[in-house]
């Protein structure tokens, strides 16, 4: 894979002889390239140059690296692209991808993409586009291979192998009526080992698993998902089939459904999403000075809170020098709620980002982390206590040690579940960043909470003034 753009003298000398416009010389620095490299010269280079770079490939390497760009580069790049050839790159693709680009290019683009293909073509994708946007209708491709139940098993495999389908979109054939009802569908594995004079009809199965045009593309996939299944029909509201839901557009829709429709649900739309990649990108790449100043903010609010935890050690003085084994738990009751609080907020993140959580029914999720909780919050304060007790307890004669460890242990568990989900959420509704943010104020709270509860109960049971 080229190296980046800064030390990547492939990417110099593709630059150089594209803007000397040596078009032989940088078309054999492209042919040495794999179709994945060629993507990031791609997008490397000005957007200027894109379809130049574009027009020096063979057609066949052309469609793999087409098909390699996310959706915005393939409609960028069409936009960029004469009406000419738009038209070829278009006529390559399959009618839903077609459909797809065309919906997500502007109206501009998508009304002279339209102008530049075939008759048929336009009245094809015009079927998927009358579907809603993210349902099964479009998405589906309209061409697939269909028989009568009266087929025999030799004539369809003859029709297989004269289709013009790749082989991603010939792993199964529907078997209709004459009016294109669905009536089940078979492998083309069942049909190889099939008697080759046998009737299609009896061999198919699964009569009862399809989707609506109208429903999610989304579902639609995770039902294609579960059955397992090379291709799931696709049915009008009289129950025609009208084309079929493949993997690869299975794979399209979840991978959709799991970022820009899951940011939308999660309560994150265009903008906000737009931020938060902003953010991230910032973080991680560019000036330094920008995480630093970020980050040192939200890092004084532990700086500070460690200066008031160590005021409030200094309030109980009297009892860590009266019995000396309560300082030994100090750092168990820190750290383990600081590792609960991080699991918490690690949880959230993951959450928000796949759709998991959705921010507008928060309190019964929140409520949910605080029963988890509350029952690891039982477990580890027995198992703290009990150690408390028979390490340093019992024979020094303090047995209510392990009582103070214990509830301190319960109450700091709990708080910090607690704060880890509750946090992150409040200050997502304020637009503040909660990568860099949560993790401070948890640990601030936590420790002053846990550190003051267990030094009072110390006292108070063990009786030190």
């Amino acid at each position: 894979m080229p190296a980046p753009e800064g030390n990547n003298p492939v990417h110099t000398m593709l630059t150089e002889r594209l803007r000397k416009r040596e078009l032989t010389r940088a078309k054999e620095v492209l042919a040495d390239l794999t179709p994945d490299e060629v993507v990031v010269m791609l997008r490397l280079l000005p957007p200027t140059e894109h379809v130049l770079c574009f027009r020096l490939l063979d057609k066949n390497r052309a469609m793999e690296v087409f098909d390699l760009l996310g959706e915005d580069e393939q409609v960028r790049l069409l936009q960029a692209m004469t009406d000419s050839e738009a038209a070829t790159t278009l006529a390559e693709l399959d009618v839903d991808d077609q459909a797809r680009l065309l919906g997500e290019a502007p109206a501009a683009v998508a009304r002279r993409l339209l102008a530049s293909m075939t008759s048929a073509d336009r009245a094809r994708v015009g079927v998927l586009l009358a579907y809603p946007e993210g349902s099964a209708g479009r998405m589906a491709n309209p061409s697939y291979l269909a028989v009568r139940p009266y087929s025999l098993v030799n004539e369809t495999l003859g029709l297989i192998r004269r289709s013009r389908l790749g082989p991603e979109d010939v792993t199964t054939v529907f078997v209709t009526t004459a009016d294109r009802r669905y009536v089940g569908l078979v492998s083309v594995a069942e049909l190889v080992q099939a008697d080759p004079y046998a009737e299609v009809g009896p061999l198919a199965r699964l009569a009862e698993v399809s989707v609506a045009t109208t429903e999610e593309a989304a579902d639609a996939a995770r039902l294609l998902q579960r059955r397992d299944l090379g291709a799931l029909p696709v049915l009008d509201s009289e129950k025609r089939l009208v084309g079929a839901l493949t993997f690869d557009d299975a794979m399209d829709a979840l991978d959709d459904d799991t970022s820009e429709v899951m940011y939308r649900k999660a309560g994150m739309g265009d903008p906000a999403h737009a931020k938060e990649l902003l953010r991230s990108e910032r973080l991680t790449s560019g000036n330094i000075l920008y995480p630093v100043r970020v980050r040192i903010a939200f890092l004084m609010v532990t700086l500070v809170g460690g200066l008031a935890v160590g005021g409030l050690i200094e309030q109980f003085e009297d009892v860590l020098a009266a019995v000396v084994a309560v300082a030994i738990f100090v750092p168990l009751i820190m750290d383990m709620g600081g590792n609960v609080g991080t699991q918490s907020t690690t949880i959230f993140a993951r959450g928000l980002a796949l759709g998991h959580i959705d921010p507008s029914r928060f309190g019964r999720q929140l409520f949910r982390e605080v029963r988890v909780g509350l029952v690891m919050a039982v477990i580890i304060a027995c198992i703290g206590g009990a150690a408390a007790y028979f390490w340093q307890g019992a024979p020094n004669d303090i047995p209510m040690l392990g009582v103070a460890v214990g509830l301190s242990l319960f109450t700091s568990v709990t708080l910090a579940t607690f704060l880890g989900f509750a946090l992150p959420w409040l200050m997502l509704k304020l637009g503040l960043d909660h990568a860099p943010g949560a993790d401070p104020f948890i640990t601030t709270i936590k420790d002053f909470t846990g550190l003051a509860v267990y030094f009072g109960l110390a006292g108070l049971l063990l009786g030190v003034g």
